[in-house]
């Protein structure tokens, strides 16, 4: 519902797509003495609660953080502390906001027994909304006992003093401000108390508490690391001890002396044997492969000659080389000698003497070569014993240094973490001795002279802006709530028609009606002037065909239809014969208001038959008007209305009278208007000034459309001037009624 209501609201307000900003400054100008209202009463009070608070000084104490401190020893390896990083910073400021710094200042300073921060005292001095809050919830609470009920337990004198403590603790910390300065290492601290000194000391001491607090930490630190030192060096004293005593058993029963020297001959004596019998395996190979040769079966002498290792062996080339000489030798004598000479015999004899010689070097040469690769072939055997030997030999030795090595490897690492761990300790306690702060104060704080807040004047001048700015709202959304016509542009914006006249608000008794003959009292021009310019305007708006028969009415009662009808009748008359009837048979109030007796017989009389027209008609002298009032009320005025002899009648009125005016029903009630309306020439239609809704005065207007009926204009009545003068509405009319009042005023004096 709330949602629909807004949209309406954003729909009066935006009801075109160009914003009327002139009729917005309208709107603020009508509410201006209202809007000024409202901002002077809250600036007023906000400026009495601004006076009421207590003023709050603001203290500032800069400090300077190193990124790299003068550090004697590297203590923060063993933590993994870095402050090149951004996170140290950052820890730094979360350090300054910790409840540990704001402790040791309470502690310090004793500030739970100050006025501001005494638990107690603020208890006391509390505001009245917050003691009322509090006191409705412990009513609540009282009242209501489903709800948890706080159970009151007696604190003895140190839990009372702890709980002021936390309190001040607490509202320390809320008082507390750490800024950072951008791309520096500078950050401020600030305090606020309502007392300037006080401020100012707290920003100090809460200086000194960080930076001794950062020292006292690292001490502790330094204490820490000390006894762990301590308790790792015993321990590593006891593991480098026992690597020892494990690596002087292992050589006391290997019974070692230098096993990398001994080591290092078993691998020569190794390597040595090694390359002997690869060429020991190697020569075996070509003997065996020439043993081979000469020792298969069957083979002759002169076969064996033909074996390239005994042909190429030098006895045998040599003994070649003679056969060769001697063979010569025994074809040359052959030729010259028979075979039995002497020389020839002795030439034979030689040659052979050296065959055998052959034989024989054949001979004893397959015999080596035998031997020969027997002798190899054993040679082999050995050294492959040997090698075997000198191979397990290694082995063990190599098993004996690994061994050992890691046994000197145990003691070696073991040595190196107790010397790592014992300059550690010693540089610890050089530490213990030295300590370096880690920041230092740039600027302490002063007690400032003038209070941080409240900034009185800029509250002050925000609340009377921002109370102008809710006063325009205000009176724009109440423009928009309000369904009322109230000006010319909301005649012709809302209900499309035309404005043809304003009849101002005269004052008078609201439960009675407006004086009749208060158009001729020379005292109100105005409303007197505001009749004549509807006159004016019904006949201008008809000057080809004037209208003779004007019908006048409105949406609901109590619009001034019937003032409106009366006055306007008067206008009409002080030019020409004019008949004033009243056509409301259900409510009617001219008779009431011209003061005609009951009795008197009017319209219904006459269309009935019971009555002429010359006995219903009465003169009226004082204004020169006929009146016909509406007479007996009948039980069917519609159908009175609607018949054939009204119409009869209107015709017998124009053919006799100039202008006849019409008082009607109002048209949301019952339909007689609209009856009525098909005997008219024009219509006029009343609204009440920002009053009637402007969807029942369409939905009127609306009916009289619906039969094809022209409305000639609207009369805006009962229209407040002095509103209108201040805001500038109806400006058209309202210049000329002063100007006629004030020249009226002129002629009396």
């Amino acid at each position: 519902m709330i949602n629909n209501q807004v949209e309406q609201i954003n729909t009066k307000l935006f009801d075109s797509d160009i914003i009327d900003f002139a009729q917005y400054f309208q709107v603020v100008k009508r509410f201006a003495w209202r809007i000024l209202g409202l901002a002077f009463f809250l600036t007023l009070l906000v400026a009495l609660i601004v006076l009421s608070l207590t003023p709050q000084f603001n203290a500032k104490v800069s400090i300077l953080i190193e990124a790299e401190q003068t550090n004697v020893l590297s203590i923060e390896e063993v933590y993994g502390l870095d402050s090149s990083r951004k996170e140290y910073f950052e820890t730094q400021y979360q350090i300054l906001r910790s409840r540990q710094i704001a402790e040791r200042v309470v502690e310090r300073m004793q500030l739970q027994d100050t006025e501001y921060f005494d638990k107690d005292v603020i208890e006391e001095n509390q505001g009245a909304i917050v003691s009322f809050v509090e006191g409705t919830k412990e009513l609540l609470k009282s009242s209501l006992p489903f709800l948890p009920q706080q159970i009151i337990q007696e604190r003895t004198e140190e839990q009372l003093l702890d709980a002021r403590k936390a309190f001040a603790v607490s509202l320390l910390m809320r008082s507390t401000v750490v800024t950072p300065l951008k791309n520096t290492q500078v950050v401020e601290v600030s305090i606020e108390t309502p007392n300037a000194k006080l401020s100012a000391d707290i920003a100090n001491e809460m200086a000194d508490v960080y930076i001794e607090n950062y020292l006292v930490a690292k001490l502790e630190m330094t204490e820490k690391a000390t006894k762990w030192l301590n308790e790792s060096l015993q321990g590593l004293r006891t593991k480098l001890d026992e690597a020892e005593k494990r690596l002087s058993d292992f050589d006391e029963a290997e019974q070692l002396v230098n096993v990398d020297g001994v080591v290092g001959l078993a691998s020569d004596e190794l390597q040595q044997l090694s390359d002997q019998l690869i060429d020991a395996q190697v020569l075996l190979n070509q003997n065996q492969a020439i043993y081979e040769q000469v020792n298969r079966q069957g083979l002759s002498i002169a076969e064996l000659a033909a074996v390239p290792e005994v042909l190429n062996h030098p006895s045998v080339q040599s003994v070649k080389r003679e056969e060769i000489l001697a063979q010569s030798r025994v074809s040359e004598l052959q030729e010259v000698y028979g075979p039995k000479h002497p020389i020839m015999i002795a030439a034979t004899a030689e040659f052979n003497s050296i065959q055998n010689s052959i034989r024989e070097q054949i001979t004893n040469l397959v015999s080596g070569i035998t031997n020969e690769y027997r002798s190899t072939e054993a040679k082999v055997r050995a050294l492959q014993r040997d090698v075997t030997r000198a191979r397990a030999d290694f082995r063990t030795l190599s098993n004996l240094e690994s061994r050992r090595k890691a046994l000197q490897r145990d003691v070696d690492i073991n040595q190196q973490l107790y010397d790592s761990f014992f300059t550690r300790l010693k540089e610890t306690d050089q530490l213990s001795g030295f300590e370096s702060a880690h920041a230092r104060v740039l600027d302490s704080a002063k007690p400032p002279f003038t209070p941080s807040k409240p900034r009185k004047g800029l509250i002050v001048g925000v609340a009377f802006v921002a109370s102008i700015g809710l006063g325009v709202f205000l009176a724009l959304f109440l423009e928009a709530l309000n369904n009322g016509i109230r000006s010319v542009d909301d005649v012709e914006r809302k209900l499309s028609q035309r404005m043809l006249g304003i009849i101002p608000w005269q004052p008078h008794d609201k439960k009675e009606s407006l004086a009749l003959r208060h158009y001729f009292d020379p005292n109100h021009h105005m409303f007197s002037e505001s009749v004549r310019t509807l006159r004016t305007s019904l006949q201008l708006l008809n000057i080809e065909k004037p209208s003779q028969t004007i019908l006048v009415t409105s949406s609901v009662p109590k619009e001034g239809k019937s003032t409106v009808s009366i006055n306007l009748a008067f206008a009409m008359g002080q030019l020409a014969k004019v008949i004033l009837v009243d056509t409301d048979l259900r409510k009617p109030s001219i008779s009431k208001q011209f003061g005609l007796p009951g009795f008197q017989p009017g319209l219904a009389n006459i269309i009935s038959g019971s009555h002429t027209l010359d006995e219903c008609v009465v003169f009226d002298q004082a204004s020169n008007v006929y009146v016909l009032s509406a007479g007996t009320l009948p039980p069917n005025p519609q159908e009175l209305l609607a018949s054939e002899k009204f119409g009869l009648l209107m015709k017998e009125l124009k053919a006799t009278y100039s202008y006849i005016v019409v008082d009607s029903a109002p048209t949301q009630a019952v339909s007689d208007a609209i009856v009525v309306s098909k005997h008219c020439d024009s219509l006029v239609y009343v609204v009440k000034a920002d009053s009637t809704s402007n969807k029942l005065i369409k939905n009127g207007l609306s009916r009289f459309i619906e039969i094809g009926h022209r409305i000639d204009g609207v009369v805006l009545n009962q229209v407040d001037i002095k509103k209108a003068r201040r805001s500038g509405e109806y400006a058209g009319f309202y210049d000329q009624y002063g100007y006629n009042s004030y020249q009226a005023d002129d002629q009396k004096n």
